[in-house]
């Protein structure tokens, strides 16, 4: 496949790598901060400019304030997209409109790593069991690299969404800092920035008695990369707006 990358920062560079090693080539860049294109290809400082013709699907790991508009580009070019970009979850039955009215496909996930999704499995099941016992309590907490945008990260939103679906007796993500009791209906998701840390989500079930601890390590940000390009090779050929759960729900049969 002719695979674009848009966002040439450190996620960018390991998804190019992949691609290479997997047989793709990768005929165009774009990134506002790159000097000079990548071997062999195009670089383009703004999406406009950018030829989306050159390529069969892009991969788009930019910003938040960016991807919504990167994605009505995709959309009205009906060039294929993965969309690992976080932050603008609350407008997805937008994007889902636009991209079912063009014709177009678009896949987006909070997190690619195929771990990730394991613990997402894994969080959904504690919680379905946690409501059987009313003594526990669950929360969340995450920490990653001082660079990140958005807080809490995508996958602990996901995350949380898991366990409110689940867990009867929670049905609110509360991500601020309080200065009061939380109540009984809130999750707790809280976040710290810092260091270089690639990412780390646990999810916890507490009572008086005992705790139990879910946790996502990643070592490094390889993982998140190979499941974007998994995620471009799924997406080929298909129409429609879907989610990674889509493409790993595949892979389990």
């Amino acid at each position: 496949m002719k695979i674009g990358i848009v966002g040439y920062g450190r996620m960018g560079r390991l998804i190019r790598e992949i691609c290479l090693e997997r047989g793709h080539t990768v005929p165009l860049v774009v990134d506002p901060n790159l000097q000079q294109a990548p071997h062999r290809s195009a670089l383009a400082d703004d999406l406009a400019r950018a030829n989306l013709n050159s390529v069969e699907c892009v991969i788009d790991f930019s910003l938040p304030e960016a991807v919504l508009g990167n994605i009505e580009k995709y959309a009205e070019n009906k060039t294929p997209a993965v969309i690992g970009t976080t932050g603008w979850e609350d407008k997805r039955d937008a994007v889902q409109t636009l991209i079912d009215q063009s014709g177009s496909s678009l896949l987006y996930g909070s997190n690619f790593s195929v771990g990730a999704n394991i613990f997402f499995a894994m969080t959904a099941r504690l919680a379905e069991l946690i409501n059987h016992f009313p003594q526990y309590d669950m929360l969340m907490h995450e920490f990653h690299h001082r660079h990140k945008k958005d807080s809490p990260s995508g996958t602990a939103l996901t995350a949380a969404e898991h366990i409110l679906q689940n867990l009867e007796r929670k049905n609110e993500i509360q991500r601020e800092t309080l200065q009061r009791s939380i109540e009984p209906q809130e999750l707790h998701v809280t976040a710290t920035r810092g260091g270089d840390i690639p990412g780390l989500h646990m999810v916890l079930a507490d009572s008086s008695e005992d705790t139990l601890e879910l946790r996502h390590t990643a070592r490094n940000r390889r993982g998140f990369a190979l499941g974007a390009v998994l995620a471009a090779e799924w997406l080929h050929g298909k129409q429609g707006f879907f989610s990674f759960d889509e493409y790993f729900a595949e892979a389990l049969r």
